[in-house]
């Protein structure tokens, strides 16, 4: 793991999922609201409820892992050369279609 990784994470699809200090950072100006969601972001990369594959890109998955009653947090990474990096987290009322990935 490279010296400024905040983080990576095995996913059950068979890959990491990596970000860093500097990254998590400007993510948080983005979406401050997960500031304290840092250890449930990593299970949700590692123990997902469910994968879905991103419509507009088949190398961006959804991973989804359930909140409170209706309410999820998504972590959304980028898969390239069987690596993958976080692109974005955030909390969600509504899982977006798309195909599933896991569980099969």
């Amino acid at each position: 793991m490279e010296s400024n990784a905040k983080f990576t994470i095995f996913t059950p699809l068979g890959f990491t999922v990596r970000t860093t200090e500097s990254y998590w950072q400007t993510l948080l100006i983005k979406h401050p609201d997960i500031a304290c969601y840092e250890t449930e972001i990593q299970e949700t990369l590692n123990h997902p409820d469910v994968i879905y594959q991103s419509q507009r890109d088949i190398n961006v998955l959804l991973f989804y892992r359930t909140l409170k009653a209706r309410r999820w947090l998504v972590a959304v990474a980028r898969r390239l050369n069987g690596d993958g990096y976080l692109i974005t987290a955030y909390q969600t009322d509504a899982i977006k279609t798309g195909e599933k990935l896991w569980p099969k």
